[in-house]
């Protein structure tokens, strides 16, 4: 279920991990964890890969700790501790759990194989349906090999004692929390030496499309046809995302050379993004990796929808919501029958 991605008001939405430790209160499922022991071997490759992804394109600890509101970055010694987000960011009370090594208050007790029916199935190490606002419709798409890597480097994290009491999740949310399809076998591995399939990878961890992407409604699935075209409200930044598509009313005056300086920087030339927009995790891919994440946002259909933070929210009827330049749309809204 992706209902949930327009309620990605603080993070990318994804992102916005009510996370591992999130519940929704349904039934438990079987634990499988018992009947097929896992253990990853912590080799420093594996670390190394995990740290790249976690705190590149996942940005798992945007949600997982306590973060400098300025940059978004952990604050000193809260590194995967958790927090609680402040009150008003979302309809009711949001908690990322504790993931470091901790042994009472964290993920120390944790199997390898809970951690991965956590990223792949979204089941929480109790056994219970997570908010799908812990992206593991994304992590989904996690290769094996880099799976283990993720959970090797979580697993050395230093530990942190903090207390994450689990919050109440609303009956109407509650009750629409369904467990997914359990992941069958191996993810599919993308092909490395194309850059169009491994930016595709890297955008899918990043869960891009969450933050970039208009819903139907507070709790609806994603506007046909307006993928990547931003317009999604982030109500505590008072920014709406951007059309990244490659439509002039999008990027399309990206090279590549400026989307680098852009994810590097965090400026689009002299308009400093806003800090919701995680550049300064994504910023630590490679050079390739951030050539194959463009090259892949340059494949994905164009869409004509103006996003316009400079200027005052109007309605917008072709993505249903309110934004910058949003009446500027109302033309090709009718044109497209919307």
């Amino acid at each position: 279920m992706r209902a949930f991605r327009s309620l990605a008001i603080v993070v990318l939405c994804a992102l916005i991990v009510a996370g591992v430790g999130i519940v929704g209160g349904c039934s438990k499922q079987p634990d499988k964890a018992a009947a097929a022991p896992k253990k990853f071997e912590p080799t420093p490759t594996r670390l190394a890969r995990g740290r790249y992804l976690t705190e590149g394109p996942m940005h798992c600890f945007l949600c997982h700790s306590e973060v400098d509101e300025d940059n978004l970055l952990p604050l000193p010694g809260k590194k995967g501790a958790g927090k609680t987000f402040p009150a008003g960011e979302f309809p009711f009370t949001v908690k990322a759990p504790n993931i470091t090594p901790d042994p009472e208050t964290g993920a120390g007790k944790w199997t390898d194989e809970q951690f991965v029916r956590v990223l792949r199935d979204g089941i929480g190490h109790d056994g219970r349906v997570l908010l799908p606002l812990m992206p593991y419709h994304y992590f989904r798409r996690l290769t094996d090999e880099d799976l283990a890597s993720v959970v090797v480097y979580i697993r050395s994290l230093e530990p942190v004692h903090n207390v994450i009491q689990l919050p109440y999740v609303p009956d109407e949310i509650r009750k629409q929390l369904v467990a997914v399809e359990p992941a069958k076998g191996s993810a599919q591995e993308p092909d490395w030496k194309d850059p169009v399939k491994r930016g595709e990878y890297l955008v899918t961890l990043g869960a891009c499309d969450g933050c970039h992407t208009s819903a139907d409604a507070p709790l609806g699935e994603p506007l046909p046809g307006m993928a990547f075209a931003g317009g999604v409200e982030f109500v505590p930044f008072k920014v709406s995302s951007a059309n990244i598509t490659p439509s002039p009313s999008g990027i399309s005056y990206y090279d590549e050379k400026m989307f680098l300086e852009v994810i590097r920087t965090g400026h689009v030339k002299a308009r400093a993004l806003k800090p919701i927009m995680p550049w300064r995790y994504i910023r630590n891919l490679s050079d390739d990796d951030l050539k194959a994440m463009f090259a892949y946002l340059r494949t994905v259909a164009p869409v004509q929808h103006r996003v316009d933070n400079s200027e005052p929210p109007t309605p917008c009827k072709l993505c249903k919501g309110k934004h910058g330049a949003g009446d500027r749309n109302d033309a090709f809204a009718a044109k497209v029958g919307k």
